[in-house]
């Protein structure tokens, strides 16, 4: 069983960085294509949908998981079922009125940022969050049958094909490159939902039940998870969404080329954090509290030592890395992406605060801390972003990270504290 959960371990992590990687390639591949006015097009509609996606698409993976790792754990596979149901309904009427919401802005997204090009990608992409609607349902079901490694793999299997349809569709323009990432998707959403389908078909079969002894607490956690996955959603499209309205399109491209360093340390925790979700929650769920509690302060120092090293050496690297990934026409992004990489380092440092709430089942701890980073990224971005462009709002990211940061360091000690166990909370109070 040990060799086993080691592989599974180590299979994820592979295909997480594999993933990463493609997605990273997507960019460089549609760049070089587009050339930086192109690309700063083609980034504004992905921005442009994340956002509306972000607003309108219901966050049900989140709930999917804490309480269908409750039903496992109970065998209780008639209300398992019934949530599943519930989720698939939910997900695809959130696509549908996100797809309809961004086909309705874009008559209107070249007055907002200054364009004459973005009316036919913008009606392309309205497709897309209908599209990927069903995708996380389905990979929920193979993290409760415990395959992170799966998971992973379709991950590969989704950016590979993103990336073979933005090589193939930039060679023609933005709007068949925004063409190639909807067939891609399409044929990556087909894929994991017959895997999840299979994973899911594996637990004893068992007709439907009510979830009416659960609902107020189902709908409760997935209306916080919600409002917080969208904060942070609004946060990460509305904040190029913003530099675009007072900087221009081409401005967003050089802030998202310089999100790399974001891009790269956030692929360097996603397995660690996949792994967390999965095993963090069905712990919490046996009642093995502090073991949970131990996995976080052991990640919050391994990454603190590695990135001792790490960010002075990028720091160093950066002009060249940017130089040699992108190109020469990519300078502009060297200083907003040195500042991005200590963003990035306050987020890595807290990386486990995207499982934590959910696998203690307080997602309202994700609403207060995305809120108040929230609150304090935007205006800082148009202020920030008007006087300096791409690195003004590189500063209003890693402000606002800084302070992000901070506040989860706060509650998690509260948090540790109160499910310490007797003995340790008396010598502590002492």
């Amino acid at each position: 069983m040990g060799s086993r959960l080691i592989w599974r371990r180590s299979a994820t992590a592979v295909g997480l960085y594999t993933s990463t990687l493609l997605g990273l390639l997507g960019g460089v591949v549609a760049f070089r294509s587009l050339g930086i006015e192109g690309f700063g097009l083609l980034a504004t509609v992905l921005v442009a949908t994340g956002l509306f996606q972000s607003l309108l698409d219901l966050t049900v993976e989140e709930s999917l998981t804490k309480y269908g790792f409750r039903y496992v754990t109970a065998a209780d596979w008639g209300r398992l079922r019934r949530l599943f149901r519930r989720a698939v309904e939910l997900k695809l009427a959130g696509g549908l009125l996100a797809g309809l919401a961004l086909a309705a802005f874009a008559p209107f997204a070249d007055d907002v940022f200054g364009s004459s090009e973005l009316l036919t990608p913008l009606l392309l992409a309205a497709v897309l969050p209908l599209l990927q609607s069903p995708e996380n349902v389905a990979a929920t079901a193979l993290l409760l049958r415990g395959r992170y490694d799966l998971r992973a793999f379709f991950q590969v299997v989704s950016m590979g094909l993103r990336l073979a349809g933005i090589a193939i569709g930039a060679q023609f323009g933005v709007a068949e490159a925004i063409g190639g990432i909807v067939v891609a998707q399409a044929v990556a959403t087909v894929a994991v939902g017959l895997a999840g389908r299979l994973a899911f078909r594996r637990f004893p079969p068992a007709r439907a039940a009510s979830l009416a002894a659960d609902a107020s607490g189902i709908r409760s956690f997935l209306l916080q998870s919600s409002l917080a996955t969208g904060l942070l959603s609004v946060r990460n499209a509305l904040a190029p969404f913003l530099l675009g309205a007072v900087s221009g399109t081409t401005q967003v491209g050089i802030f998202k080329l310089a999100q790399a360093p974001q891009t790269g340390f956030g692929s360097l925790s996603s397995p660690i954090r996949l792994i967390l979700l999965t095993e963090q929650t069905r712990d919490w769920e046996r009642g093995d509290k502090e073991t949970v509690l131990a996995g976080v302060r052991r990640y919050t120092l391994i990454a603190s030592a590695l990135l001792v090293v790490a960010v002075p050496l990028f720091w160093w690297l950066m002009p060249d890395l940017v130089r040699l990934v992108f190109g020469a026409d990519a300078a502009p992004a060297v200083e907003p992406a040195r500042v991005m990489l200590l963003a990035a380092s306050a987020q890595l440092v807290v990386g486990w605060s995207k499982s934590f709430p959910v696998s203690i089942g307080r997602p309202n701890l994700r609403l207060a801390t995305h809120g108040l980073e929230t609150l304090v990224l935007l205006p800082l971005v148009i202020v920030l972003g008007a006087r300096w462009d791409a690195t003004g709002a590189a500063v209003a990211v890693l402000i606002a990270s800084i302070v992000f940061a901070l506040h989860w360091a706060v509650l998690f000690v509260r948090i540790a504290r109160s499910h310490a166990p007797l003995g340790a909370a008396e010598a502590g109070a002492a």
